[in-house]
């Protein structure tokens, strides 16, 4: 069993970035599709930001966010301090604030994941 953990940092701001979320979405999508594996999708810092073009069904990443977003968390200081705290929450996605208001990396690596960050 592989468990690994994605986090999506890249912002909304470039084609680049959104070559990253890109590349994340398809590799957590990766994981969630191999049997026995364990993945954790995060979004964190600038990577809030996605989260309403990804909860929009008009969106090009919508689908593949769509096969990956059971696994899917938010970084709770993060989505405020990016305004996007309120559609986190009408989503119901789940935020993480286990380290100063931020997800806890070091969680992540004492409990085996492999962290992958874009």
């Amino acid at each position: 069993m592989v468990k690994a953990a994605v986090i999506v940092l890249a912002g909304t701001d470039s084609h680049a970035d959104q070559g990253r979320l890109a590349n994340g979405l398809e590799t957590a999508k990766e994981f969630a599709e191999t049997d026995g594996d364990d993945v954790e999708l995060i979004f964190d810092g600038a990577g809030t930001q996605w989260i309403p073009e990804l909860e929009d069904e008009d969106s090009d990443y919508h689908e593949l966010y769509r096969t990956v977003r059971d696994d899917t968390s938010v970084c709770d200081y993060c989505a405020g301090a990016f305004g996007v705290d309120d559609i986190v929450n009408d989503a119901g996605l789940v935020t993480l604030d286990d380290h100063d208001g931020h997800p806890s990396i070091r969680s992540l690596v004492a409990d085996g994941y492999e962290v992958i960050t874009f």
